[in-house]
C-alpha cells in the first residue's frame, strides 16, 4: 500500500470519527472544518513531499555509496593507501552513516536498523574520525602540503585523486578549532571558503565558515584580516549573534595597538587568500621538530661523498654460522658512525604474509613504556597499531627469531617478543630512544633482562611516499624496502647509551607501512658482545 493511500485512509478515518458531532456544530464551525480539512490535505501533501524527499535522499545515498564501494572494494589496499580515502572512510562511517540512519528512522525500517545494530560495534567512533583528521594535518605539516593540494588529492606518488569537498574541509577546520589548534583551523576554513567562492556545492553556510575563520585568524594575532573577515560575515548575516560584537572588539583592539605604536588607524588591507606559510606554525614539545620533518622530506640528509666512500656491501655469514655458510646474507652499510647496516632478503614474501596474518587479529593502538613506571601506555607521538608474537606460536616466528640471532650473533632468548607494527594514514613515531636513559632506570625493570642493546628492524612492505626511518642527530634517512632489515646498536660496549641513535618513523604519506621489531637486551650477551671500558664501539 502506498504512502499516499495510507495517509488518505488515516485522514478520512479521523474525519469520519468526528461525524457524530458534526450535526451539533453551527454552520460557522462546519465552515471552519472545511478549512481544517484543507489544511489537513495540505499537510498530507507536505507529508508526501517529505516522504518523497526522504526516499530521493536515500536513493541518492545508495547511488553515491554504490559507486564508492565499487571503487574501494576493487582493491581495498590501494584505495586505503591514499590518506584522504582513509579519512573520508572514517568520516562516512562515523558521521554520514549515522545521518542516514537518522533519516531512515523517521519511518523505521527493521531490516536497516537491525543491520546497523549488528555492524555499529565495528564502526569508527568520533575519536577515530578526529584522529584521521589530525593525521591529515600531521602529513600537511611534515611534508609541507598546502590545503588546496590535499583537497584536490594531489599528493606525491599518487596516480589517482581523492577530493575533499567544502564540507570535508569545514569539518577538518572544525576538528582543529575544537582542539584550540587555530593554525590548522585557519588553513582548512580558508580552503572551505576558497572552494565555496569558486561555486562548489555545500551544506555548511558561508556564515559558519567565516565565523570560525575570523576568530581563528584573530587567535593567530592577525587583527586586520580578522576584521576584514568579520565584515564579510556581517555583510552576509547582519543578525549574527557574535559577529557585531566581535567586529567592535577587534576594531577597538587594533586601534589600541596602533596608538601604542604611535601609528594612525588604517583601513584593513584588501583580504588576500591565506596560504601555507602565511602564519608561522606554533612551536611544540619536540625540540628537533624542524630537523626531523626536514629529513622526512629528504632535506638535510648528511650523506656526503666522503661518507659514501666509507660505505660498503658484503656477504655476511654470521662469523661462519652453519645456517649462513651456504647462503650468506647480503649486507649493506647505511651509515658509518654509528654503524647501521641493511640486510637484503631478510624476510621472504610468504613469511611476511604469515606474520601479518598472525598479527592482524591482535593489532591494537601501539604503546610506549612510561619512563618512570615502566608500564606500557599510549602516547600521541606514536601513532600506529601493533601486536606481539611469540616464537612458539608458529614455526615462521621461531625461524625469524633464529635468523635474527644468526645474523647478529646475539642471543634472542632474552629479547622482547617480535613486535609487529602497522602504520596507516599519518602513522608515525616521533624521535625517541629505544634504550632507557639514566633518568628512567625502571623502564625495563620488570623484564629483568637489562637494557636494549640493539634494534633489528624488518621492513615488511614498500611505502609509496613517506615512512622513512630518520636519525635527526646525524642526518640519516633510511627508506623502507620490503623484505630488508636494518640493524644498529643502541648501547656502547661500556653499557652506556649511544644518544646518537635517537630516531623516528616518519608519517606515512601514501601507502601502508608494515614493520617488525626485535629489541635485543643485554642479558646473555656477555660472551657474544664483551663489555668495554670506554664509551666507544
Amino acid at each position: 500500500m502506498s504512502v499516499e493511500v495510507i495517509c488518505v485512509i488515516y485522514i478520512l478515518t479521523f474525519i469520519f470519527s468526528m461525524a457524530p458531532f458534526f450535526s451539533h456544530f453551527p454552520l460557522g464551525q462546519m465552515t471552519d472544518l472545511i478549512y481544517t480539512e484543507k489544511e489537513l490535505v495540505q499537510s498530507l501533501k507536505e507529508y508526501i513531499q517529505a516522504e518523497e524527499s526522504k526516499l530521493a535522499a536515500v536513493k541518492s545515498w545508495a547511488n553515491k555509496l554504490d559507486v564508492l564501494t565499487l571503487a574501494s572494494t576493487a582493491d581495498p589496499e590501494v584505495y586505503l593507501a591514499h590518506p584522504v580515502n582513509a579519512y573520508k572512510l572514517m568520516k562516512r562511517l562515523n558521521t554520514e552513516w549515522s545521518e542516514l540512519e537518522s533519516l531512515v528512522l523517521q519511518d523505521p525500517s527493521d531490516g536497516f536498523i537491525s543491520n546497523m545494530t549488528v555492524h555499529r560495534q565495528y564502526f569508527p567512533d568520533e575519536e577515530d574520525e578526529k584522529g584521521a583528521a589530525k593525521a591529515l594535518m600531521r602529513l600537511q605539516d611534515t611534508y609541507k602540503l598546502d590545503s588546496e593540494s590535499f583537497s584536490k588529492g594531489k599528493l606525491p606518488g599518487v596516480h589517482h585523486n581523492a577530493i575533499l569537498t567544502v564540507d570535508d574541509c569545514y569539518d577538518m577546520g572544525k576538528t582543529a578549532y575544537n582542539e584550540a589548534d587555530y593554525y590548522h583551523a585557519v588553513l582548512w576554513m580558508q580552503q572551505a571558503l576558497r572552494q565555496m567562492d569558486a561555486g562548489e556545492e555545500h551544506v555548511v553556510s558561508k556564515a559558519d565558515v567565516l565565523d570560525y575563520l575570523s576568530y581563528s585568524v584573530y587567535q593567530m594575532g592577525d587583527l586586520p584580516r580578522a576584521i576584514e573577515l568579520t565584515r564579510r560575515l556581517v555583510a552576509i548575516d547582519s543578525s549574527h549573534q557574535r559577529a557585531g560584537g566581535n567586529l567592535r572588539y577587534f576594531e577597538k583592539l587594533l586601534s589600541k595597538q596602533l596608538k601604542e605604536l604611535n601609528q594612525e588607524v588604517q583601513e584593513p588591507a584588501t583580504e588576500e587568500p591565506i596560504q601555507l606559510g602565511t602564519y608561522k606554525r606554533p612551536k611544540d614539545y619536540l625540540p628537533e621538530r624542524e630537523i626531523y620533518e626536514g629529513l622526512c622530506r629528504g632535506e638535510g640528509v648528511k650523506m656526503t661523498s666522503a661518507r659514501r666512500s666509507r660505505l660498503y656491501c658484503r656477504y655476511h655469514d654470521g662469523n661462519r654460522n652453519p645456517r649462513l655458510l651456504l647462503q650468506p646474507m647480503k649486507e649493506e652499510d647505511e651509515w658509518d658512525s654509528p654503524h647501521i647496516v641493511r640486510y637484503l632478503n631478510a624476510l621472504s614474501d610468504s613469511e611476511i604474509e604469515k606474520i601479518k596474518e598472525l598479527a592482524k587479529p591482535r593489532l591494537a593502538r601501539a604503546t610506549v613504556r612510561d619512563p618512570k613506571t615502566g608500564v606500557l601506555t599510549t602516547a600521541n607521538y606514536r601513532v600506529s597499531k601493533s601486536a606481539w608474537l611469540e616464537g612458539e606460536e608458529d614455526p615462521v616466528i621461531e625461524r625469524v627469531n633464529q635468523r635474527i640471532e644468526d645474523i647478529t650473533g646475539l642471543t634472542t632468548q632474552t629479547a622482547e617478543l617480535l613486535q609487529i607494527a602497522n602504520y596507516g594514514v599519518g602513522g608515525q613515531y616521533e624521535p625517541h630512544f629505544d634504550f632507557s636513559r639514566k633518568d628512567e632506570p625502571d623502564a625495563f625493570k620488570t623484564l629483568g633482562t637489562g637494557n636494549r642493546v640493539a634494534t633489528f628492524l624488518n621492513y615488511m612492505s614498500d611505502v609509496e611516499a613517506g615512512g622513512a626511518t630518520v636519525f635527526p642527530d646525524f642526518g640519516a634517512a633510511i627508506y623502507p624496502k620490503k623484505g630488508t632489515a636494518v640493524f644498529w646498536y643502541n648501547l656502547f660496549r661500556s653499557g652506556e647509551g649511544d644518544y646518537r641513535t635517537r630516531h623516528a618513523a616518519c608519517p606515512v604519506l601514501v601507502g601502508c607501512k608494515w614493520v617488525s621489531n626485535k629489541w635485543i637486551h643485554e642479558r646473555g650477551q656477555e660472551f657474544r658482545r664483551p663489555c668495554g671500558l670506554t664509551e666507544v664501539d
